[in-house]
């Protein structure tokens, strides 16, 4: 069940910590990328789809499953953009707006375990309500 909440760019660009304003589109990040050929939008596009706020295109590809997290993208990068960290946080949008972590208050003590410190319930409530 998605939700009819929009996704920004600055959301993305605060999740993720990346400036898509340093990439110099050298493709250096795509070159190395060793999915490239399965992926709809290469690193490089990803930078660059970003920075021109096509966020709801980026949360509909099959790309930002197709990225293998391997981070050799930023280990390429001569002005440490970091695409997989963007991949990252539109695949974090995708999953929020599709409801599928969020932590109601009914659902906690189902989850209850006795052996799982209180810490770990006050934490996870925290990071799944956003």
């Amino acid at each position: 069940m998605a939700s009819n909440y929009k996704v920004t760019k600055d959301e993305i660009l605060a999740i993720s910590g990346v400036n898509p304003r340093k990439c110099m589109k050298c493709g250096r990040c795509s070159a190395t990328c060793p999915n490239y050929d399965a992926m709809e939008y290469h690193p490089h596009q990803f930078v660059s789809m970003v920075e021109n706020g096509e966020i709801e295109k980026l949360m509909a590809s099959k790309s930002i499953y197709m990225c293998l997290s391997c981070m050799a993208c930023i280990e390429r990068c001569p002005r440490q953009v970091e695409p997989a960290k963007l991949v990252e946080a539109i695949r974090l949008a995708v999953e929020r707006q599709q409801d599928m972590n969020h932590l109601k208050p009914d659902d906690v003590p189902a989850k209850l375990d006795p052996d799982l410190p209180q810490q770990a319930i006050v934490s996870a409530f925290r990071k799944y309500t956003k």
